[in-house]
């Protein structure tokens, strides 16, 4: 094309006066996108958000949202209730860094209140669930603990649990050159130092500080251990400040799933008592009889608990639970990773189109949605955000994680842990009778002895596909690995720093800025070509490492 003649360009400085002129705004806006007539159900990756004007810095970015009508969080990331994915460990530390996680049922109700409790009493820098042993244990399962887990100070009560009475601890040095068929009551150190239950951080500080110990066991005025101090973790960074807390107790918020059945209810006023602040209704296809009477009387029995219902994909779907009193909406159905419910029902819908589709009703209601399936990134964060979600469920991105539950192994060479879909056949067989368990069955494995989770219960699994009384299981999910991807405590601040610099992007400072820049049509979209897709990938290099964050 040949170059304008130089008597016919514009004066620069009426550049932007100049765009004005154009009749509508580069890209599409979101009702333009979303149009399913045109263009079909889309996926996170079917579309891109165009960039702003930035003026200011990332870190002055606010990613506090609503996840029920009463809940606030400051980072929008829940874990998905997996018992792959989320126990007390995981909850308590998305919880710490803003988020919230939402504990399994695929366990026995004394497992799952137990978990509740831990995350409700947790304090910062006190270990709440630390690995103990009793006397008779050896030598050789420390070393195994230390193999797996990395440490080897651990109490020592007479019963080998949490809550019993303190007789000693051992030690790196109480262990070496002794042999491992040693029982502990030979080594151990039994000369404690101890600090009361009730004791504060500072305080246990200066007692940790004074007595160059490394560990400083809690005990209660029994002398029963309630918890512990590691100086290690005071050497750390324990301040939380997006922390999720209630602003009434100023404990952490607890989250966790259940069914929609009978005996669901026996489980949730133990929760309840254990003192759950969100339930979330665990159900694939959530637009049930079952989960609408759910509703009704945990709204008549429970009138304070925060009730997530779902899962949905309609606004039809959507319009039964809101009606039935539902404080947020779960959206999802077969986009998860280990998902394959829309390859073998032919039943669910592209995720993308979902949240859009249920969010805009929602939002006329007041009822705040979470997108549940097919995170797998800091930019499909985002995408569900600008399309309504006010938070992301997600299982996969975590998995894996020092948090989750299982152990690691290697498989190929690389370091994973266990990743299954809760409609996989193996969730379905958990809980029976001489099935098998994520856990070992080695000291430390479980920190809810004498509870463990893969104690005979009601599966969870089959339940939530309604397939309890199916005599052949049809499987909705698969079974597999995930990379190890460290601790969630470096983790999740990638992600919210990650989600910080794509709304500076885009121009905007805050989760809601963003929402309400989609719905006056300032945030565009633009559709992206599957060639659009290869090239914003890594492409036309011989070889590559992909690091995400240091």
């Amino acid at each position: 094309m040949p170059a304008p003649a130089k008597d016919t360009l514009l004066n620069p400085s009426e550049a932007v006066a100049h765009l004005r002129t154009y009749t509508r705004s580069d890209g599409l806006s979101v009702n333009e996108l979303m149009d399913s007539q045109v263009h079909g159900g889309l996926t996170y990756n079917d579309f891109l958000m165009l960039p702003g004007k930035i003026d200011f810095p990332a870190s002055d970015v606010i990613t506090e949202t609503s996840v029920t009508r009463n809940v606030v969080l400051k980072t929008p990331l829940m874990s998905s209730p997996m018992d792959t994915v989320t126990e007390s460990e995981m909850a308590i530390s998305l919880a710490l860094l803003g988020g919230i996680g939402v504990i399994h049922h695929n366990q026995s109700t004394d497992s799952q209140a137990a978990m509740v409790r831990a995350v409700k009493r947790h304090e910062n820098g006190f270990i709440t669930d630390p690995v103990v042993l009793s006397p008779s244990h050896t030598i050789a399962d420390v070393l195994d603990i230390k193999a797996r887990l990395g440490f080897c100070g651990i109490p020592i009560t007479d019963t080998g649990f949490l809550g019993g009475i303190l007789v000693g601890i051992v030690t790196s040095r109480d262990v070496q050159f002794e042999s491992p068929s040693m029982p502990l009551h030979e080594v151990m150190t039994t000369s404690l130092v101890t600090a009361p239950q009730g004791v504060t951080l500072n305080e246990a500080n200066i007692i940790l500080r004074s007595s160059k110990k490394g560990k400083l066991p809690i005990v209660d005025d029994q002398g029963r251990l309630t918890s512990l101090l590691a100086r290690s973790d005071l050497l750390k960074n324990q301040n939380y400040p997006l922390a999720s807390k209630n602003p009434q107790t100023k404990q952490l918020y607890a989250a966790a799933a259940v069914g929609t059945r009978p005996n669901d209810r026996d489980r949730l006023e133990l929760l309840v008592k254990a003192g759950l602040d969100i339930v979330v209704l665990d159900s694939s296809q959530g637009n049930s009889v079952f989960q609408i009477e759910m509703i009704h009387w945990i709204k008549q029995t429970f009138p304070k608990l925060e009730v997530i219902a779902g899962n949905v994909v309609t606004r039809e779907q959507a319009a039964n639970l809101i009606a039935a009193g539902a404080d947020g909406l779960r959206i999802g159905m077969g986009s998860g990773s280990i998902c394959i419910t829309q390859e073998v029902m032919a039943v669910g819908r592209p995720q993308a189109t979902a949240v859009y589709a249920v969010a805009e009703f929602a939002s006329k209601f007041g009822v705040p949605v979470i997108a549940d399936g097919g995170i797998s990134n800091v930019g499909h964060i985002v995408k569900a955000l600008a399309l309504g979600a006010s938070a992301v469920m997600v299982g996969g991105l975590l998995a894996g994680t020092t948090e989750a539950p299982g152990e690691y192994f290697y498989h190929d060479g690389k370091r994973v842990k266990a990743y299954r879909g809760m409609g996989s056949l193996e969730a379905m067989e958990a809980g029976k009778p001489g099935s098998t368990s994520l856990a070992n069955g080695k000291p430390g494995s479980t920190k809810h002895a004498p509870q463990p989770t893969s104690a005979p219960h009601e599966n969870a699994a089959t339940t939530r596909y309604f397939s309890e009384s199916s005599v052949v299981k049809v499987a909705q999910g698969v079974s597999g690995d995930v990379q190890d991807k460290g601790s969630v405590k470096a983790f999740v601040p990638y992600l919210h720093v990650g989600l910080q610099h794509s709304l500076q992007d885009m121009g905007v400072q805050s989760v809601t800025a963003l929402q309400q820049g989609v719905k006056e049509g300032k945030v565009r979209f633009e559709l992206r070509t599957a060639s659009a897709q290869l090239e914003g990938g890594v492409h036309g290099l011989n070889s590559y490492t992909k690091r995400l964050y240091a």
